[in-house]
């Protein structure tokens, strides 16, 4: 991690790549939003956010859904929190102090049961995409079989949100071979400019 001033930025090591920026969070946003705009009257709403980055997703999350929600995050890197329990935690206003929040150290897919549906809203940010860049075993959630047991985790109208750094057909089409009813949505990095960003939306009927 390094910052300049208020500024934060997160980078793959051995890369030049930039994974996150303190000033480039919409996307991230939306993908909350969007994934949780259903459950803002659902009591004791069940919500799984797997990958904490800068906080923003689990901030925006903690926005639309009532006091009763009980929200898990699940992070592979133990740093990653502790940089968010810090300085960088007020970058998205210290969601991890709202006692809604449950952090889980460790896989995402250590938390999903295929054999009980237990979350109404799953919303994926743990690499670019559906494709392991920063962590080969994140491949697994993204295959189907993987997939398969995040549709079993979810209950009925549930929804399934995934941030991707660039459309992908073929994982659409992934999406909707485990059941789900899919759409996709074009979301810009920062409000009205900067990359486009895909927000994959999988529901379970």
């Amino acid at each position: 991690m390094l910052q300049r001033g208020d500024d934060f930025s997160i980078r793959l090591s051995g890369t030049r790549g930039e994974l996150m920026n303190s000033r480039m969070y919409n996307s991230e946003q939306a993908l909350a939003t969007l994934g949780c705009t259903h459950l803002k009257s659902t009591v004791d709403a069940q919500v799984l956010v797997g990958g904490l980055g800068m906080g923003f997703t689990l901030a925006a999350a903690l926005k639309v859904v009532p006091q009763s929600a009980k929200v898990t995050v699940a992070e592979l890197i133990p740093a990653v929190v502790e940089w968010n329990r810090g300085a960088l935690g007020e970058c998205a206003g210290q969601p991890l102090l709202d006692g809604r929040v449950l952090v889980h150290t460790g896989d995402v897919l250590d938390l999903f049961n295929k054999n009980k549906p237990i979350f109404d809203a799953v919303l994926l940010d743990v690499d670019n995409g559906p494709a392991g860049l920063t962590h080969s075993a994140n491949n697994r959630l993204y295959a189907l079989s993987g997939l398969k047991t995040i549709y079993n985790s979810l209950r009925t109208d549930g929804m399934l949100a995934i941030w991707s750094a660039t459309p992908d057909d073929t994982f659409l089409r992934t999406l909707k071979k485990a059941g789900f009813k899919v759409t996709a949505q074009t979301v810009r990095a920062r409000v009205k400019k900067g990359s486009r960003h895909t927000i994959f939306l999988a529901k379970k009927p």
